[in-house]
């Protein structure tokens, strides 16, 4: 009688021999087609979608992709802003930035990593999607006019955002209880209050200031209290965005996400892809003149096409230099380039900016 431990090897090799023939009868020629239960039987896997597959090669082979996620990046899109800014030199240690179509968020990790110490980078996208360390988000349309008074309330303070100071007990001093509870106070609770007190949320970390300046003409005040009266806070304003798909289906559905609400590539319409991207960049450049600081710069992404020149136009009347880029890191096929306007001016009006 054969022992157990004789009888299981007898057994595992047997099994070992009819897996072997049984792969290789399916890859031969001569077998045609495998079934499924050969294959199972096999091991072998069926294959995917051809552009599932074209897709993987093709990340795959990406340099970019593979040092994305070699090095912690959130996407290849990072090593795009990180050769802009090494060649106009965006970023400077302690600026605000606003990240305008942030997901996934590889544009603001990029922004906090040039901007610390003490800098702030705020993202706005319509999806949600978990922020980079560091980054203030707002989840909502950036078209929609209650989102942009929202994160113009919120860069206009200058705290907001910004890791807040720790305080030890040998630097406390005189400060008093009170002291101290103020400066652990959130923006939720100071909205609260102003609430309360009639204050519009617009006006929180500015209430001091406003009196003051408003009695002070222009020529008497400097180029830092001109900006600041006028709501001017950000110093580079990144837009990123693509045109969102009309919604066809799933109307039902009402969850946080909106999955069937998603941002776009591109929709293989080279004017469909043109026309949006232009008013995405429109929108963004009404944004900048409200609140970028004078000297700061604007970075937005465009689909090439017929209505890019009156675009750069108008870029030209309100930056000191424009530059049309396509980066290393962009795809040679993909249609994308972006416009680099440097150096905000301080006088032009938004009739000058804006005219046909």
């Amino acid at each position: 009688m054969l022992s157990r431990r004789i009888f299981r090897e007898l057994t595992e090799s047997f099994l070992l021999r009819s897996e072997g023939q049984a792969a290789s009868s399916c890859l031969t020629p001569r077998s045609g087609s495998c079934s499924q239960s050969q294959l199972a039987r096999s091991g072998v896997r069926c294959s995917s979608s051809s552009s599932s597959t074209r897709w993987k090669s093709r990340q795959g082979k990406d340099f970019f992709a593979r040092e994305a996620r070699v090095q912690g990046l959130k996407s290849r899109a990072a090593f795009k802003l990180l050769e802009l800014n090494e060649k106009h030199r965006l970023f400077k240690p302690g600026q605000t930035v606003v990240d305008l179509g942030f997901a996934p968020g590889s544009w603001s990790q990029v922004a906090v990593n040039r901007t610390t110490p003490n800098g702030r980078v705020i993202g706005i996208d319509l999806i949600p999607a978990q922020p980079p360390r560091g980054v203030s988000t707002i989840q909502g349309n950036f078209l929609s006019p209650a989102i942009q008074d929202e994160v113009r309330a919120y860069v206009r303070d200058p705290d907001l955002g910004r890791v807040r100071r720790h305080i030890s007990s040998e630097e406390q001093g005189g400060l008093t209880e009170e002291d101290l509870d103020e400066l652990e106070r959130g923006y939720i609770d100071l909205e609260r209050q102003a609430h309360l007190e009639g204050v519009e949320p617009e006006t929180i970390g500015q209430a001091q200031n406003a009196n003051e300046q408003a009695d002070r003409p222009d020529a008497k005040m400097s180029l830092k209290e001109r900006d600041a009266r006028q709501g001017r806070a950000v110093d580079v304003v990144l837009s990123d965005m693509s045109e969102p798909w009309d919604q066809t289906a799933g109307f039902y559905k009402r969850s946080l996400s909106d999955p069937y609400f998603r941002m776009m590539n591109t929709s293989g319409n080279a004017f469909r892809d043109h026309a949006g991207s232009m008013d995405l960049c429109m929108a963004a450049l009404t944004f900048c003149f409200d609140t970028l600081k004078t000297g700061g710069h604007f970075l937005c992404k465009y689909y090439q096409g017929a209505e890019e020149k009156a675009f750069e136009t108008k870029l030209k009347r309100l930056f000191a230099k424009v530059h049309r880029e396509k980066p290393d890191s962009s795809r040679n096929e993909s249609k994308e380039a972006y416009f680099v306007a440097l150096r905000r001016k301080e006088t032009p009006s938004k009739e000058e900016v804006f005219r046909d």
